[in-house]
């Protein structure tokens, strides 16, 4: 997990929130060391990809069935410290795209979410925050992808300007616009 923290400790936050997400995912990491699994039920890893097409002027969204939102791929690190190879797994196991390039292997966005409690393969799971490391990949639009029924039933190219109002979830409108606008900033 020494690499992990690593890249944590040098990543260079954004904007304010990721400065404070930061410090809380480094807290994290000090005070459990279980923060890998999901064994620890108060904080865990995930991680996600912000699939952009090769001009760099869509991105491709699934439509989450515990969200019931459009959102970027993801999923939890499940005993995983490569946080990009946790994010290249599940970004091809919910879309089936097997051409994804890793535009950095360096993070792209570091966030903790809140997750309400809900209900996932008829099991109660209680409200819990994911301590997310987002990675920017590039797919060509022309690769064909396949809904992963028991996590989404939609993917979809979108344009950027689209995706404010496709992401329904209030809290995660600002995040993309945040993405949107660091991948514009770096010159991608």
């Amino acid at each position: 997990m020494t690499s992990l923290r690593e890249q944590i400790l040098t990543y260079r936050p954004y904007n304010q929130r990721e400065e404070s997400d930061k410090a809380l995912i480094l807290r994290c990491m000090e005070s459990f060391p279980d923060v890998l699994t999901r064994q620890n039920l108060i904080c865990h890893f995930t991680s996600s990809s912000w699939i952009v097409n090769l001009a760099h002027t869509k991105a491709l969204l699934i439509y989450h069935n515990i969200e019931q939102t459009w959102m970027w791929t993801g999923g939890h690190a499940d005993g995983e410290s490569d946080m990009l190879d946790v994010a290249l797994r599940e970004a091809k196991e919910e879309t089936s795209l097997n051409n994804l390039r890793a535009l950095s292997e360096e993070i792209f966005s570091l966030e903790v979410f809140a997750v309400p409690p809900h209900i996932r393969k008829g099991e109660f799971v209680g409200a819990h925050l994911h301590l997310n490391c987002g990675f920017l990949l590039e797919a060509k639009e022309s690769e064909v992808f396949k809904i992963k029924p028991d996590e989404n039933s939609g993917i979809r190219w979108a344009d950027f300007s689209e995706i404010i109002a496709k992401s329904q979830n209030g809290t995660m409108s600002p995040h993309y616009a945040s993405l949107i606008e660091r991948l514009e900033k770096l010159g991608y």
